[in-house]
């Protein structure tokens, strides 16, 4: 089968899930989060949510890879944030939202080599410029310039980065690579959700995400 039919794009994805793309969400004021929480029954997604920290919070909304930009301007905001408003780190939040063809991001590298997430995805390994058969930009900082090569997931999640995985995207693409392997959907499914790394939550979908994040005070940033 020809991979450019294959390859997730905005129309397939849109049709197979009917959801809508979000654009456009602004920052809101915390008076208006704390009404729209006190609202809510306690899941799994909320208390996620209130885990967010800080008095300044930003959520990059990543539905594709971009350069990894959501990544470096994770970094940035840690980088110039704490002496720009004269607090400590512990005060700023950051939450970047994996879905749509940015999703891989979220998995280790045997689901990578094992299901050909570079050429599905279309992202070659900076180092061999291959299609990637390893996650590129969770640990190994040769895929960004040595300036920003903290910019690496493992490290910006052990700086407290709230990174969120859409589990509408793992159903949809998971299916479109099983049915392109002749595999079972639900058994690919669940070696996607077994893949997801440490410290990332899948969350409903990334659109509940961006729109849940902001309710918690997140200035919402198109990153992708």
């Amino acid at each position: 089968m020809d991979d450019a039919k294959v390859r997730p794009n905005r129309r397939d994805f849109l049709g197979m899930a009917a959801t809508a793309t979000l654009a456009g969400v602004g920052a809101v004021v915390p008076a208006a989060s704390a009404v729209a929480a006190s609202n809510e029954a306690s899941t799994d997604f909320t208390r996620w949510l209130d885990s967010i920290p800080g008095t300044h919070k930003q959520v990059y909304d990543t539905p594709e890879l971009n350069q990894a930009f959501a990544l470096v301007w994770a970094w940035a905001f840690f980088a110039t944030g704490a002496p720009a408003y004269g607090v400590p780190e512990s005060n700023l939040g950051v939450v970047i939202v994996l879905r749509h063809n940015a999703l891989p991001l979220a998995f280790g590298d045997s689901a990578w080599a094992k299901y050909r997430l570079g050429e599905f995805y279309k992202i070659n390994d900076p180092d061999t410029n291959a299609p990637a058969v390893r996650n590129p930009f969770y640990l190994t900082p040769s895929a960004l310039p040595a300036p920003i090569a903290d910019a690496v997931l493992q490290k910006l999640i052990a700086r407290g980065v709230k990174v969120a995985a859409c589990n509408l995207a793992i159903t949809v693409h998971s299916g479109m690579v099983a049915q392109k392997m002749g595999l079972k959907p639900e058994v690919v499914k669940k070696d996607w959700t077994d893949a997801v790394l440490p410290g990332i939550q899948i969350v409903p979908s990334g659109v509940v995400a961006c729109n849940g994040a902001v309710s918690r005070g997140c200035t919402y940033v198109y990153a992708g």
